[in-house]
Parts: structure tokens; C-alpha cells; sequence
């Protein structure tokens, strides 16, 4: 039985022109999971992403839904799903999401948080919300149980130069307004949560509101609410 992985990923929106653009990357066409597929940043959950210091913590009812249907109840648990999402956009487009009045953050985890705390930015959690949760259906050779953060643009403190390249994860970034979006070769449930946000607008949200979170049981696909 395939293991089923934490994992979270991040839904950039710019509105800095008024209008609502969302940032895609293609994956590199010889990966073996979606390869040459449109896709947010993302990845699953590392043990370190529990170890990184915040600047500011995560809206406590975005934590709550974070912790439904979950066997892990901490609010370590929450936080650590919020900065893999900042982690994996790091290490994949070069953004580094946080604040840079509050100096680097002190001892970081080695790796990726290493290079992202020489940026001088330090992650902040205030400005993510949850936007859905899906869990890959059964018979996939990778399964993960991923939460799809959204964060404006606004967060983004720096940005890395030569992340994106033909060799990379990630071998295309582009933003794109959300009707151009769905015109992409996305997945399945990109193009779905593409909807859920189109749904909502461009906001201000109820951070109480419910999300769906998508799942297939005994055979079918079922859209619950958290």
C-alpha cells in the first residue's frame, strides 16, 4: 500500500494591478510524477519544518481547520504544514515569503531553511490562508494528504535568480489571471481548486469559513467540508 504523505502547497496571488493573477510553474517533462504539467509550488511536510522560527504566527481559525480529520492535533503540527508550503516555493521559484524588519531567523535547520534564512527574510505565517485539503486517490505510486495555502504577492521579500532553468523542478514560472489559468495543462485537482477559488473572489475571507477537502472513499469521490 502506497504511503500517504503530508504535504502543503501554495497559491501566490497578485493583485498589485488590481486584477487577480495567480503563479504557476511547469514541472520538468522527465519527472515521473505529472511531468510537463502547470502545477503550484509544493511538496511534502520535512521534520525540519517544525525546527524554523516564525515572525508571526498563523490565524488561529486557519490553524483549526488545519487540525480536522487530523491524528496529529498540535498547533507544531499546523505551523509545520504552513512553512512547508513557504519551504517548497522557496526551494523550487527562489521566493522567500516573510518579513525583513525582524532580522534573519536565529538557527535555522540545516538545508533548504539555511538558505532561506541567508536571505535575511524571516517567515511569517499571518498572511497564508487554507484555501482545501485533497488526498491523491488509492493506486497512484505517490499518495499525499496536501493542504493548498493561498498568500498574496505582497509577502514575497525576495526573490532567488536562477532557480527556474530547463534542468530544474520547475522549468517555467509565470503569472497568469485565474481564467488563463484553468486554459493550462494543470491537474485534475489544480483545475478544482482553481474553482474553489474562483468561488471565493478576490477576497477579504471569513478565515472561519468551511473548505472542502476532497478524498475518495470506498470508490468515490467525495467532497467533505472542514
Amino acid at each position: 500500500m502506497t504511503q500517504i504523505r503530508d504535504a502543503a502547497t501554495l497559491i501566490l496571488i497578485d493583485r498589485s494591478d488590481g486584477g487577480f493573477r495567480v503563479l504557476m510553474g511547469r514541472r520538468h517533462a522527465g519527472h515521473k510524477f505529472m511531468p510537463g504539467k502547470f502545477v503550484f509550488p509544493g511538496g511534502a511536510v520535512d521534520s525540519a519544518d517544525e525546527k524554523m522560527a516564525i515572525a508571526g504566527p498563523l490565524d488561529e481559525r486557519v490553524a483549526a481547520k488545519l487540525l480536522v480529520h487530523t491524528r496529529r492535533r498540535s498547533q507544531d503540527y499546523a505551523r509545520a504544514l504552513a512553512l512547508a508550503a513557504i519551504r517548497e516555493t522557496f526551494e523550487e521559484t527562489g521566493l522567500a515569503l516573510g518579513v525583513t524588519d525582524c532580522g534573519a531567523p536565529p538557527e535555522p535547520p540545516d538545508g533548504v531553511w539555511a538558505r532561506f534564512a541567508e536571505t535575511g527574510v524571516f517567515p511569517t505565517l499571518e498572511g497564508l490562508d487554507l484555501l482545501a485539503r485533497a488526498i491523491t486517490p488509492p493506486g497512484r505510486t505517490r499518495r499525499f494528504d496536501a493542504r493548498f495555502f493561498v498568500g498574496d504577492a505582497q509577502w514575497i521579500a525576495h526573490r532567488g535568480e536562477g532557480v527556474i532553468h530547463a534542468e530544474a523542478e520547475l522549468t517555467e514560472l509565470v503569472w497568469v489571471p485565474l481564467d488563463e489559468a484553468l486554459k493550462l495543462d494543470i491537474p485534475r485537482i489544480t483545475r478544482t481548486v482553481l474553482g474553489d477559488l474562483a468561488a471565493l473572489g478576490p477576497g477579504p475571507w471569513d478565515p472561519a469559513r468551511p473548505r472542502p477537502f476532497y478524498r475518495m472513499l470506498r470508490g468515490k469521490d467525495v467532497v467533505e467540508t472542514i
